[in-house]
């Protein structure tokens, strides 16, 4: 089984669909998406219409979450910075219904069963849907979230940090984010993973894209300008 395996995409289709042209000569079973689909981009719609069409498996990530929350009438406590408040209700504003309710549907959390090997999605970690887990982690801390899950392989996102690791026979995949990479490299991110009964076999790629694209859709919906210095330099300013 080949799964093309995506996470923290925030709206970022430019990107999505670098990544989709780069891959273009691969057959893929499945599309995992690991949370973060919205926010921080223009492109919410694009980017879950593209999910939708493929009929890839998506979990829910923060930002999502609090796009709900939004959307729901609630009130968010975070983020406090204005700048990020706006890409949140704008997102929420823009959303067509089709996609307010794929979003709704979407789980935090989805445990699959593919070729022989019980695979868990995580947005962050599998105690927390908000930690931040990156290569440079604590072995220990690996160890002791392989207890939490009887998963043999373990995929999350959030940190924006692609990596691989094989702890106490427990694989973390973690393919960084298509459209938001702190690095200071802004190409997207994503990974390929081909599984059989036997195997785990992960590659990590990088792919560049449009970012004339995305700035021009951010200056069309007059977003702040902070966005158009982090995504060219592929850094996080706020």
């Amino acid at each position: 089984m080949k799964i093309l395996l995506i996470s923290d995409i925030h709206g970022n289709f430019p990107a999505l669909e670098a990544v989709e042209q780069q891959v273009k000569d691969e057959s893929f079973d499945l599309i995992i998406n690991n949370g973060d689909l919205t926010v921080y981009a223009p492109f919410p719609n694009e980017t879950i219409d593209w999910l939708r069409a493929r009929d890839a498996i998506s979990i829910l990530g923060n930002t999502d979450i609090k796009v709900l929350r939004l959307l729901e009438g609630k009130k968010l406590k975070k983020p406090q910075n204005a700048e990020k408040r706006i890409m949140y209700t704008w997102t929420a504003e823009h959303l067509t219904p089709e996609n307010v309710k794929y979003l709704s549907e979407r789980e935090k959390r989805v445990r699959l069963d593919l070729e022989g090997h019980c695979v868990g999605l995580f947005h962050g970690s599998p105690v927390s849907d908000n930690e931040h887990l990156f290569y440079d982690t604590p072995t220990t801390r690996f160890r002791e979230l392989t207890k939490k899950t009887d998963c043999d392989i373990i995929i999350i996102g959030h940190s924006h940090s692609p990596f691989h690791k094989k702890i106490n026979g427990v694989h973390f995949i973690n393919p960084g984010s298509v459209g938001r990479m702190f690095d200071k490299n802004p190409d997207a991110s994503y990974c390929i993973v081909d599984l059989t009964p036997e195997r785990v076999k992960v590659k990590l790629f990088r792919c560049p894209y449009d970012i004339d694209k995305l700035i021009s859709k951010l200056r069309d919906n007059l977003m702040p300008p902070v966005y158009e210095d982090m995504y060219r330099l592929g850094r996080k300013l706020n």
